[in-house]
């Protein structure tokens, strides 16, 4: 029952609600005053949900005593709600449906697997950019979208149905993140006369977005989420908590992009992955709600679990100005009064403190590879030229001639091929937005022009964003640059730009140019945004509408014309760049909370083509075995780890900064892979095979396309292109998927080795699932990324650390070995465990590794070959 000491009422207009007060602690002799904020939220989660048994005194303690030094211990906690979207959602639900037949086989009610927590999924991730810098574009591709997606959305439609606690939101509503921020969101919650911190988790790495309206929530694997919906714990370490001191105030012309591009890059160098990180400070009042969502949303990218801005009166605004009922703006306000954190933590200690100067920052891109690469526009041009010189060998600009548009112009090396405002980092901020449709404005005006080779789209988050800007009179401007509405989703960011234009595409692969890409987006990991698209940077809205005016990225925006207009008059940026007070009047008089409640109250009525739909009906799915896009899950099947690792064949042997897009299927299915090959045995043409996202409900789909990739190397064989390997001991070159097939069929087990940050990049749990369905048993790295080392335990892998001096490259392998992992029998979160290494001239070398396993229940998940056979068995033996 819950921790009843520290029960307290409080009093909110006529309803009275009773909360869990965190500094009632004190009279036992806890020193909570000092404890920062987040700390505090982890702290009343663990009072109301104390049961003695999943969440008891010892995670209490952990956080009570909380020692910002060193945090040790770790604490579970029941989340609020659950978030997805559909490329991470759909294959969550499937496994879902799948357990309800396992529940229906072992003479259970299928009922008995159900959300215990509220779940919304967002249909945001499948939507492509086929037709754009159209007014019929947005209908044109959403339109696509459902007919690609038929099967699975069905399959979406059928399970709102089903589950109980299970909402969906039809495509073409807008962004996860963004829909979070503006609609979902209540940061303090109710459950019948109870009142608490809201928390949540995410399927999607970016659910940080959350912590810019001081809510606590933050990605995780769909496993993991998973079992949150099914009403269990998630457990994770006491982190450290990294304090980032804000002050100062951003110069004029300065953007939230800019902001956060120079936040990622300190937070990258002083290192705080799987930390909490707390903005405070003088400076943070002087940020917009909107202005603190773009900064939180890039956590994953500066490495922390999440980026947590304090409850304050701007964020009291923000709830109101998006139409938020006024009793829980008021809840809101007496809540974090009566816990003592309204406005943030005075005093608070933290384990680190980063001092950040807000005007200190100056206008800026990062590429053209990394987030954290932040380039000053005068930096951008050399930037690209030396990435020209490593990729082609080149320092010298080439062009050709295209015709495009019914016009002959030249297109080169760093020529902007997309320009995309696009991703919920930058697209759920009104100020940015109307930035850039003023900065159209102005060009439009100058007699400024998008060169015809730019592709051109805008996807907003959400549907009021874009009414925000219609009614500051600036959304046609954007339109008359070609940067027409395309989509409410997640595009280009996360390589849904769709295709180039031919004669573009072709100069690209005929005559090996190296296009540029410009989007307002968080990632741009080489290959990301289009496979024929290496260098990609990411930009401001307005620096987005600037780079294509400019059409190219060789050009020094900081003192070169961005283009000519009316009489060959030379235009600069400065010329076209709005000033804050433009920027702040237009936003103040197109805001309105009614436009917010008047979007968001026509869900699922905006896109006929979704209500038109027709789903089955019933408890159990019925599957199809014709099916291409939905299959039940095969991960409740084969083995657990029960014992040391034996005779092991490395499948991988790979570099630092494998991401998980390097493993995860992702973008289009390409005809000669391992899924194409199949797809066309199953009789689908290749101009319907889609992308690996949409066809994540699809087992056989997905294990045929982890690790293929072109933007990594596998080491073996002298170093191969990605998708690759070696089988052994034949010596024979295949696909990473026929080599994993092989050494099934023999029995072998499989371990993958890496060099640093093993699994940077979002959670995506294919990047856990596909390598479980190829046969890894281990994956032995020098360090892992927080959320892939947690989604390895999900699914049952052990992630196996090297000690401090051994590398990939100093263990001096070449593919031909075996390996033994010993000490798993009797695993333990840390647990040193030897790794053996045969060598094919006889020679055997012994290295003493640790077990990256962090708690007891992640030692459970790994007994029990993850965490869904676990949760099942304990469903089923209620």
């Amino acid at each position: 029952m819950p921790y009843t000491k520290a029960e307290a009422k409080l009093s909110v207009g006529a309803r009275s609600y009773k909360f869990y007060r965190v500094k009632a602690l004190e009279a036992e002799g806890y020193d909570v005053e000092r404890l920062p904020y987040s700390i505090r939220v982890l702290l009343e989660n663990v009072l109301r949900n104390f049961d003695g048994r999943d969440i008891g005194q010892e995670h209490l303690e952990a956080l009570a005593r909380w020692n910002p030094k060193n945090p040790e211990g770790e604490v579970a906690l029941k989340v609020t709600r659950v978030v997805m979207q559909d490329y991470t959602g759909v294959p969550a639900v499937v496994d879902l449906a799948t357990m309800r037949d396992i529940a229906v086989k072992s003479g259970a009610d299928p009922k008995v697997v159900n959300p215990r927590v509220p779940v919304d999924l967002i249909v945001d991730h499948s939507v492509q950019v086929d037709y754009w810098a159209s007014p019929q574009a947005l209908s044109m591709n959403i339109r696509l979208e459902i007919e690609r997606n038929r099967e699975r959305y069905i399959f979406l439609k059928w399970a709102q149905n089903a589950f109980k606690n299970f909402r969906v939101f039809p495509p073409g509503t807008g962004i996860i993140h963004q829909v979070n921020l503006e609609y979902l969101a209540k940061v303090v919650w109710t459950e019948g006369d109870t009142a608490f911190f809201e928390t949540l988790v995410g399927m999607d790495s970016h659910t940080t977005m959350i912590n810019g309206l001081g809510v606590v929530g933050w990605g995780v694997g769909g496993v993991e989420a998973e079992a949150a919906m099914l009403g269990e714990p998630i457990t994770i370490r006491v982190p450290r908590v990294v304090g980032v001191r804000m002050y100062g105030e951003p110069k004029p012309g300065v953007t939230a992009t800019d902001i956060v591009l120079a936040v990622t890059e300190a937070l990258r160098k002083v290192n705080v992955v799987d930390a909490f990180v707390e903005f405070f400070g003088e400076g943070v009042r002087k940020l917009s709600v909107p202005d603190r969502a773009t900064i939180a949303n890039m956590a994953p990218e500066y490495g922390s679990t999440v980026g947590l801005f304090p409850v304050d009166g701007n964020t009291l605004d923000y709830l109101a100005a998006t139409g938020r009922p006024e009793d829980l703006v008021a809840l809101v306000k007496r809540y974090y009064e009566e816990q003592g954190v309204f406005g943030g933590v005075e005093g608070a200690e933290y384990s680190q403190v980063v001092d950040f100067d807000l005007s200190a920052v100056e206008p800026s891109a990062a590429g053209p590879t990394l987030p954290w690469q932040r380039r000053s526009l005068a930096d951008v041009p050399k930037s690209f030229v030396e990435f020209l010189a490593q990729r082609k060998k080149r320092d010298k600009r080439k062009a050709v001639e295209i015709e495009i548009g019914g016009r002959k112009v030249e297109f080169g090396d760093g020529d902007v091929a997309i320009a995309a405002i696009t991703s919920c980092t930058n697209t759920s901020n009104p100020y940015l937005l109307v930035a850039a449709g003023l900065l159209a404005k102005k060009a439009v005006e100058a007699g400024l022009e998008v060169p015809p080779y730019v592709k051109t789209s805008f996807a907003p988050g959400s549907r009021a964003v874009e009414e925000i800007l219609r009614r500051a009179g600036v959304l046609q401007y954007l339109e008359k640059l070609g940067f027409h509405v395309v989509a409410y989703g997640c595009t280009t960011c996360i390589g849904n730009s769709g295709p180039l234009p031919e004669p573009v595409s072709k100069a690209i692969r005929e005559a090996d140019i190296m296009a540029a890409a410009v989007l307002s987006g968080n990632r741009n990991f080489e290959g990301r945004v289009h496979p024929d698209i290496r260098a990609a940077y990411l930009a401001s809205p307005p620096l987005v509408v600037a780079y294509a005016l400019a059409g190219s990225v060789w050009k020094d925006l900081s003192k070169e014309p961005v283009g000519y207009g009316k009489g060959g008059k030379p235009v600069y940026l400065k010329d076209i760049w709005p000033a804050p007070e433009e920027v702040n009047e237009a936003v103040s008089k197109a805001m309105d909370p009614k436009v917010y409640v008047e979007k968001y109250s026509k869900i699922g009525e905006l896109v006929p083509e979704w209500g038109e739909l027709k789903a089955p009906s019933g408890d159990l799915y019925p599957w199809r075995p014709d099916d291409t896009y939905i299959q039940p899950s095969p991960l409740f099947e084969g083995k657990p780890i029960s014992g040391d690792i034996i005779n092991a064949r490395p499948l991988l042997i790979l570099g630092d900064s494998i991401t998980t897009d390097h493993i995860s299927p992702a973008g289009s299915i390409p005809k000669d892979s391992p899924a194409g090959k199949f797809l066309e045995s199953m009789g689908v043409q290749p101009k319907d095979f889609n992308t690996f996202g949409a066809r994540r409900g699809n087992w056989m789909v997905m294990v045929r396309g982890t690790f293929w990739s072109k933007g990594y190397t596998n080491k073996m064989g002298g170093g191969l292109e990605g998708g690759y390997t070696i089988k052994y001991p034949e010596g024979v070159k295949m696909t990473v998927f026929e080599a994993a097939e092989k050494y099934k069929q023999e029995g072998t087990p499989l371990v993958i080795l890496a060099g640093k940050t093993y699994g940077a990049g979002s959670s995506r749990d294919w990047a856990a699932k596909g390598p479980k369905l190829l046969g890894i048993k281990a994956v032995i790295a020098e360090s892992f990324e927080r959320i892939h080392r947690s989604n390895l335990t999900m699914v049952g892998i052990v992630p196996i650390q090297l000690p401090q001096g051994v590398t990939v490259d100093s263990l001096k392998l070449d593919g031909s070995e075996t390996i033994d992992v010993m000490g798993l029998e009797d695993l333990a979160p840390g647990k040193e465990v030897v790794v053996r290494i045969h060598r094919k001239d006889g020679r055997v070398d012994e290295i003493k590794a640790r077990a990256a396993v962090y708690t007891w229940a992640e030692v459970e998940y790994i007994k029990h070959g993850g965490i869904l056979p676990y949760v099942l068995k304990k469903l089923l033996q209620r």
